[in-house]
């Protein structure tokens, strides 16, 4: 069946808008790390066995590894590579974000087929897809670093409910005990919870989480 005009536009629509709301997220992750200085890079994070520095490193890769599938080299490996993020992060992550975003906007079909060799090294996934995967990426490292650093992350109302359906769809189960899983199991949400504490409870964050307790053992997510 093919799509008619009418269709065809409301689609455009919608992948555009996914768009918009993809660089909201990236950029409201940008004005957080702006806040990072060289005194910060050594905290821990939500991410057990990370601390700020090997989040913003990984941080920093994943822009390059979006950005290099959305201009069709997503399976060179090397466009995946963490690298040590240096004193200064907020140069190379700036740069890194707006890379991101800028290859996303060269995106015009939301069924172009991206290679994510850190999903699956067998098949591609769509434009639309991808881009929600990174999406939902960088709403939950905000929170992270917006936690690290103790400060107050508040994204728009429009971007949480766009991100929570995604986060809902992340499969849940044993492989995300998996070493290496991108999040662990997911929790029940308290009982009023917001949108935003949803999403973390979806991806196995407590939205609690202060730092860890000396002497206890990390069991927060391991990103």
């Amino acid at each position: 069946m093919h799509m008619n005009i009418a269709d065809a536009s409301a689609a455009h629509t919608d992948f555009a808008h996914l768009r918009r709301l993809h660089a909201q997220a990236v950029r409201d992750s940008v004005a957080l790390i702006r806040r990072v200085t060289p005194d910060d890079l050594s905290r821990p994070t939500p991410c057990s066995a990370w601390t700020l520095a090997d989040l913003l490193a990984h941080m920093t890769a994943q822009h390059h590894g979006f950005g290099a599938a959305a201009l069709g080299k997503g399976q060179d490996p090397a466009h995946w590579s963490v690298r040590p993020i240096g004193a200064d992060p907020v140069g190379p992550y700036t740069a890194a974000a707006e890379h991101v975003i800028a290859a996303f906007a060269t995106v015009e079909s939301p069924d172009r087929a991206f290679a994510l060799p850190e999903f699956s090294t067998t098949r591609t996934f769509p434009a639309a897809r991808a881009i929600g995967f990174h999406l939902i990426d960088y709403v939950v490292h905000s929170w992270d670093v917006a936690r690290t650093l103790g400060l107050t992350y508040a994204p728009g109302a429009e971007l949480l409910r766009a991100a929570l359906p995604i986060a809902r769809a992340v499969p849940d189960g044993d492989s995300r005990l998996a070493p290496g899983s991108a999040f662990r199991p997911g929790l029940a949400a308290d009982e009023g919870a917001d949108t935003l504490e949803k999403i973390l409870a979806a991806l196995g964050r407590s939205p609690h989480w202060h730092g860890p307790d000396p002497g206890a053992t990390p069991r927060d997510t391991t990103c």
